[in-house]
């Protein structure tokens, strides 16, 4: 499993994997919403003057298999970056083999590289087996309200 950073010629792969993120999500609950993004503003706000966020892919056998979305946030408090996680995503004939690994642990590399404090994220309580895999890397729940965790993970 290889993991890269998106280019700007991955913005139609980056959004066809935020609509099947957005398909998972509706069937476990964690989106009813109308989906507002698309290509152009993904190509504005990724990969315009100042990104906005940032997106890494899973790849295996030449084929894009998963997808991570995330950013910095900064913590005058601690003087140091923490990465926000807000999208995982793996596609379904692809789960637990690996794909969700190789993204978090590329995250990882890229928190220590950068001195981050921590990454922190939102689940769906409905997701089991997300949050099964995210208590596996050592992720905690800090606090759930209704059907959304809160999760902090320090690699």
């Amino acid at each position: 499993m290889k993991v890269r950073p998106a280019n700007l010629n991955d913005v139609s792969l980056i959004f066809s994997f935020i609509q099947k993120n957005s398909e998972f999500s509706r069937k476990v609950g964690g989106f009813s919403g109308v989906l507002r993004v698309s290509e152009e503003k993904i190509r504005k706000t990724l990969f315009g003057a100042i990104p906005f966020s940032y997106v890494l892919f899973a790849e295996t056998s030449g084929r894009e298999v998963g997808f991570a979305l995330y950013a910095f946030r900064y913590s005058s408090f601690a003087g140091q970056p923490s990465i926000w996680l807000d999208d995982l995503y793996v596609d379904e004939d692809m789960r637990s083999k690996g794909a969700g690994a190789a993204l978090m642990d590329y995250l990882a590399q890229i928190a220590k590289e950068t001195d981050c404090t921590h990454l922190a994220w939102n689940a769906d309580a409905r997701n089991t087996r997300g949050l099964n895999f995210y208590a596996r890397l050592g992720a905690e729940i800090t606090k759930q309200e209704g059907n959304r965790c809160f999760l902090i993970w320090t690699p």
